[in-house]
């Protein structure tokens, strides 16, 4: 392994380290590296402000003068929070940048590298530009649509059941049947860590009274958001959801909300927040738009099954992740995966691309992509499009 690539490795590992901690910034690390020793480190974590390269600025002191930065993500060229860090980099004497990838905030867009260039730095870009880019998927499609990046999650059976016949009947001291191994669920809370929130159907709250927490114990900077669709307010307020609702961690999104429901849920603490409908149902498309306005720039999508179908079908989800048992449920009442109307042909079925597999003891968990968020704008060391307008940072 190249130096380069040995301490670009470095440089994601210190970004990962942001994994709820960053959002809604991208998760971001940075080394300083002079005569072959680190003298800077840097991450970026949200509540302290500075970014990633301004840490390892801070560290490495006179040490930067003639050293190289490594990053995954552009010097921004922009103020925000923070003034711009490719101007701090300049008048740190830093001699050369290797930066794994283009900043996708239309507000940066390769200035940042234009700035540094401009100012005699050697500026190298691309270098394990894929690993850099699934990092920071997330944030990338939040800054461009202000929407969230949803992740459609669901653990099943080898014929496409997520669940047997549901119970028609909501009992809070009902137990939880599983499908998949106790390492492919705590794959599943490790997923739930990296999310901004989670949500689920009403129909997923009386059937199986999920508490749809992150059980990691690894800190957070704000709670797992958990969204309920519940157009008319079926929410029992004695479920396991309502009953540990804590800092506005809770939101139900409604189309009709009567009275009394509505305040007895408020008063045990959930958030209702009422958009409009489609065909009686509260509209996706619509809560997607409020969560991002929230600064939730990823979503974990856990079910049930017409809620799925409703994500596919509108072409809301940009990520699968599908958690496969060895079992066949069989039977024509079993929960399928995505329970609608279904598409008229085969050529018009959503395609996943970009697939990879990954083995939990018995269990096999599918990844795969339905949209490339970064589609539009082309790889780090290529050209830069012109970036739409957009609201940034």
């Amino acid at each position: 392994m190249s130096d380069d690539r040995r301490y670009m490795q470095q440089v994601l590992d210190l970004a990962r380290e942001g994994t709820a901690l960053a959002s809604p910034n991208p998760r971001v690390g940075a080394l300083l590296v002079r005569d072959g020793q680190i003298v800077g480190r840097g991450v970026h974590l949200y509540a302290d402000r500075l970014h990633a390269e301004a840490h390892a600025l801070a560290e490495a002191g006179a040490a930067a003068q003639g050293a190289t930065l490594y990053i995954n993500l552009e010097p921004c060229s922009h103020t925000g929070r923070t003034p711009p860090c490719c101007d701090a980099v300049i008048r740190a004497g830093v001699r050369r940048v290797v930066a794994a990838m283009q900043d996708p905030n239309p507000a940066v867009a390769g200035e940042g590298f234009r700035r540094m260039r401009t100012a005699g730095i050697e500026v190298e870009t691309g270098l394990m530009e894929d690993e850099a880019r699934e990092l920071n998927e997330t944030f990338c499609r939040w800054i461009r649509s202000r929407l969230p990046f949803v992740t459609l999650k669901s653990a099943m059976t080898l014929d496409g059941r997520i669940a047997a016949p549901p119970s028609r009947q909501f009992d809070r001291t009902r137990s939880q049947e599983w499908i998949t191994s106790e390492e492919a669920r705590w794959n599943v809370q490790q997923v739930r860590h990296e999310n901004d929130a989670i949500m689920v159907g009403v129909g997923t709250v009386l059937s199986d009274n999920p508490l749809l927490t992150d059980r990691t114990g690894l800190p957070r900077r704000r709670p797992l958001l958990r969204v309920i669709l519940d157009s008319t307010l079926r929410m029992p307020p004695d479920c396991r959801l309502v009953q540990t609702a804590r800092e506005g961690d809770l939101v139900i999104f409604c189309t009709f909300a009567e009275t009394h429901k509505r305040s007895a849920l408020e008063r045990a603490g959930a958030r209702i927040i009422q958009v409009e409908g489609v065909q009686g149902r509260t509209d996706p498309e619509a809560v997607l738009e409020r969560l991002g306005a929230m600064e939730i720039t990823s979503l974990l999508v856990e079910g049930g099954s017409q809620l799925n179908w409703a994500m596919l079908s509108k072409n809301l989800v940009d990520k699968v992740l599908f958690y496969y048992a060895p079992r066949i449920l069989g039977g024509l009442e079993a929960v399928p995966l995505a329970g609608g109307p279904g598409y008229d042909r085969v050529s018009q079925a959503a395609r996943v691309e970009r697939i990879s597999l990954q083995r939990f003891g018995a269990d096999f968990a599918l990844q795969g992509y339905l949209r490339d968020v970064y589609a539009d704008i082309g790889t780090a060391a290529g050209a830069n499009p012109t970036p739409r307008e957009l609201p940034t940072e």
